[in-house]
């Protein structure tokens, strides 16, 4: 019986160590997702105007209280900016690194001495001063008590609590982008494109809900608004069309409702055939899809361009194309993860016993050693690293009748 619990066990370890490395490749997914192809060692400024990029704010060279807002890169963070009180940017959009430039007056660019006072094309918002959202406060809150997924709009590129854009954020896998209360006044065009949205939020001013099939009024009629008599037919136009979820009701429904293809020969613009809806005062959650039912006719373009949204036709331009690319790229680098499960299995089921509690001591006796970094936001160096194994191997003691040794370089 007794050696039966200890094959149970063992098993048990073995699965684990399985889920651990499985656990440790997510880990490396993530970290790939949101730092895409940046080089830790090289200065992005050379590139020009990345199209989308890790960035980083440096509140101790730009202090909040200060009118020099200012980005700096995954490089020059670790090399320029060591030691220093950094504020994570996520990701923004046509961007070019600032580090050493006017706006670091007493502190110079360690990977490239070449630059231009400032980058003109750059935009800033108060993320750049680690502040956030409507109630601009910090990510993460100390005082915020209330747990709310932030999310970032895929225009102004702010991020925000959910609460303040008017309700519940509905789950990750129901949308692929959000734009807030705050950009749908500011582009009358989505009007168009509303009906596009998974989910609609209304702030909490808003007390009427926004129905997406209210009838037309005698005046949208008399304006050319909508069109009662199409409103049916489009419903039911093709039963091969993508369908979209209605905001409020969780209905399904044929998304050439919103978007019908009769474009009109004489002009070829969608709006045409298009009903302009009532904007929300809140955010709108939107499918993967929607940005490839925007109108391309050269009036559009002409209109997203002096509004600055050109963007919004690129497929390059969207963070989950950016994060895909960035998982893709580490999987074609690193096909470590299955030669590490086909080693595992080849283990017997002591040894991978050990391995387990190896494990275990190696990542608990490495996140002590991080704790010091993080309550002092600190970056953790290369030397740093080389530090924690050279200790560790000086103080590890071999247990007796171990058959597992550890070799840190």
């Amino acid at each position: 019986m007794a050696e039966a619990t200890g094959s149970e066990e063992a098993e048990e370890s073995g699965i684990s160590m399985v889920e651990l490395l499985e656990e440790e490749e997510e880990r490396q997914l993530d970290a790939a997702a949101v730092l895409g192809a940046a080089d830790d060692t090289r200065c992005t400024y050379d590139q020009g105007y990345v199209k989308r990029q890790a960035l980083y704010a440096c509140l101790t060279c730009c202090p909040a209280d200060s009118d020099r807002l200012a980005g700096v890169c995954l490089a020059c963070s670790y090399h320029c900016h060591e030691d220093h009180d950094l504020v994570e940017l996520y990701t923004k959009r046509h961007f070019r690194c600032d580090c050493g430039n006017s706006k670091f007056p007493q502190n110079a660019c360690k990977l490239l001495k070449e630059k231009l006072p400032e980058n003109p094309e750059n935009e800033y918002n108060h993320n750049f001063r680690g502040a956030y959202c409507t109630c601009h406060r910090p990510y993460p809150d100390p005082e915020d008590t209330i747990d709310d997924e932030m999310i970032q709009c895929c225009i102004c590129e702010d991020w925000y609590h959910g609460r303040h854009q008017g309700g519940k954020v509905p789950p990750g896998d129901e949308y692929a982008e959000m734009i807030c209360g705050q950009c749908l006044p500011k582009h009358v065009f989505l009007a168009y494109y509303s009906g596009l949205a998974v989910t609609v939020l209304k702030t909490e001013e808003s007390k009427a809900p926004v129905d997406m099939e209210k009838p037309c009024s005698g005046k949208d009629v008399q304006n050319g608004a909508c069109s009662p008599a199409k409103e049916k037919e489009d419903i039911n136009e093709s039963e091969n069309a993508e369908d979209v979820v209605k905001p409020d009701t969780n209905e399904v429904v044929n998304i050439n409702k919103i978007n019908s293809t009769k474009e009109t020969k004489s002009s070829g613009c969608k709006l045409n055939s298009l009903r302009k809806q009532e904007l929300p005062d809140g955010a709108v959650f939107l499918p993967d899809s929607w940005r490839k039912h925007l109108c391309t006719c050269e009036d559009c373009k002409a209109k997203y361009k002096a509004e600055g949204v050109l963007f919004l036709l690129d497929e390059e331009d969207s963070v989950a194309f950016y994060e895909e690319s960035g998982k893709s790229r580490h999987r074609n680098n690193s096909p470590a993860m299955q030669r590490e499960l086909e080693a595992l299995s080849s283990i017997d089921r002591v040894t991978r016993t050990e391995m387990v509690h190896e494990y275990n001591t190696l990542s608990s006796s490495l996140r002590e050693y991080l704790r010091k970094f993080a309550e002092n936001k600190k970056v953790v160096r290369d030397e740093d690293i080389h530090e924690f194994f050279s200790q560790l191997a000086a103080n590890k003691k071999q247990r007796p009748g171990s058959s597992i040794q550890l070799f840190c370089k």
